[in-house]
């Protein structure tokens, strides 16, 4: 039995494949710990650790002086705190898993003498990633091509994105089958970021849909708390079928009962969508460092998964067109499934485990093209 460390900033879509490595290591008897920052609240409940370490962390500032300063204080504060939780009891290796909170917790592994992987589930690099690959012995990736991979003076590997244990249970049951006049069941999800657009946009292009068709729909919508009421009122004036939640805690097998997905393309979705083999129409979140989102949606777009629709040349009018134009051709969201299925790496979380006991000395080089 050994004893690893996962790093990850406390948002979903770093600690998602966070939790499923975890599961995956404490399947195969090692112990496992989390650090991460005060944002784990929201999913802490749920994550598979013997002890979750809060460590203080900070964005990097720039041109002022007095929050840079303030900022480094707290990196070093950080680091501190990780150091001294090292040299207690020295991990076998630790996993980062990108955001700002992982910069102290990795910066005193080095310092401590522990391996370490940084784990990137986008398809362009984080800045955050980017900035501590010096400090990496591995560099994993979810994408073959991920933008400012190739710069990194670091050993990578690709991986793929794990998916959660929830996720993987899923993975296997088959497109659900869509008639003339079967019932259409449409997930719209979209995090804490995107489901203010979302509410805005899909219920009134789902009121511009012919009522043969809007009568078929059974939709499952995540909406911001504040905005529930109105989006339901939107929905029962167009006298739609409709769910609505601020979380849907059993997202994976709502994905797995529909016919298609509205969503940000945010890693963990796109993932988890090609992992169940699921088509999806995506809205890239505008202003994202680095257009992550928009690299994300588009490997889904170009293996012929899914819809890249821009937000700001969306319109309830363009969407309308494009859902009926779907729900009118389900050979098209079929073969749609099977091109997202085809993209996904359900295997990606025992890839990631073998790679984490390999550099903590645990195992040997089993896997092609991971660096000994």
């Amino acid at each position: 039995m050994s004893r690893f460390i996962l790093i990850a900033g406390g948002t979903g879509g770093h600690l998602f494949p966070a939790m499923a490595l975890a599961q995956e290591l404490q399947r195969r008897g090692h112990v496992v710990e989390l650090m991460t920052d005060h944002r784990v609240e929201a999913y802490g409940a749920d994550f598979p650790a013997k002890a979750i370490h809060i460590v203080p962390s900070a964005t990097p500032s720039g041109a002022n002086l007095v929050k840079a300063a303030g900022a480094g204080f707290t990196i070093l504060r950080g680091v501190a705190k990780a150091y001294g939780i090292f040299a207690k009891d020295k991990p076998a290796a630790v996993i980062g898993f990108g955001g700002y909170p992982t910069f102290p917790p990795f910066i005193a592994a080095k310092l401590s003498g522990v391996p370490g992987i940084l784990h990137e589930q986008n398809a362009v690099m984080g800045r955050a990633n980017r900035a501590l690959t010096r400090f990496a012995h591995t560099l994993a990736l979810s994408f073959a091509k991920a933008k400012f991979a190739d710069a990194q003076k670091v050993a990578s590997v690709v991986t793929g994105n794990p998916a959660r244990d929830r996720v993987r249970a899923v993975a296997g049951r088959p497109y659900p089958a869509l008639d003339a006049v079967g019932p259409i069941r449409l997930v719209v999800t979209g995090g804490s970021q995107g489901a203010r657009f979302t509410s805005d946009v899909v219920p009134a292009a789902i009121a511009l849909l012919p009522d043969a068709l809007r009568s078929r729909l059974q939709i499952v919508q995540q909406a911001r708390p504040e905005d529930i009421d109105r989006v339901t009122e939107s929905y029962r004036q167009s006298r739609t079928n409709v769910e609505l939640a601020s979380f849907i805690g059993d997202l994976p097998e709502r994905i797995a009962n529909a016919h298609l997905v509205i969503g940000r393309s945010g890693a963990s979705t796109v993932n988890e969508l090609c992992v169940i083999g699921r088509p999806a129409i995506l809205i890239p979140l505008p202003g994202a460092l680095d257009s992550d989102q928009k690299y994300n949606g588009q490997v889904l777009e170009e293996g012929g998964g899914g819809w890249v629709m821009e937000q700001d040349t969306l319109s309830p009018q363009s969407l309308a067109t494009r859902l009926q134009n779907l729900f009118s051709n389900p050979a098209k969201l079929q073969q749609a499934a099977e091109a997202a299925r085809a993209l996904g790496q359900p295997q990606a979380v025992e890839k990631l485990a073998d790679l984490a006991e390999q550099i903590a000395g645990l195992a040997p080089k089993t896997n092609e093209g991971i660096p000994s």
